[in-house]
């Protein structure tokens, strides 16, 4: 039997959690490729789900296209709090993005 460890990406830039390498991790760009954007950093999915459920593509390039910013919005902070006691590998497949504008 083999020891399999697990590969860690570090703390989420918005729950500010540990995050490892597998299906409960994402890239994300916070200005997203289709604005031009080019960065990426990986975030716990479910955080990345959250973003793309509370802001559009055009709020993400021109408002929130940073960890600090998002973080300070009042439905993330609801979030936040939510997902503070989850599991690390928790995923909530309810959550929805908003339609582009």
């Amino acid at each position: 039997m083999s020891e399999f460890t697990p590969q860690v990406l570090g703390l989420c830039p918005i729950c500010e959690r540990e995050m490892w390498a597998g299906p409960a991790s994402d890239r994300h760009h916070f200005a997203p490729k289709s604005q031009g954007g080019k960065e990426s950093a990986y975030l716990r999915k479910i955080c990345h789900r959250k973003l793309h459920s509370v802001f559009t593509e055009k709020e993400l390039a021109r408002e929130y296209n940073d960890a600090e910013t998002v973080r300070a919005h009042p439905e993330i902070q609801k979030f936040l709090k939510f997902a503070r006691n989850k599991p690390p590998d928790f995923y909530d497949k309810h959550a929805r993005h908003k339609q582009k504008k």
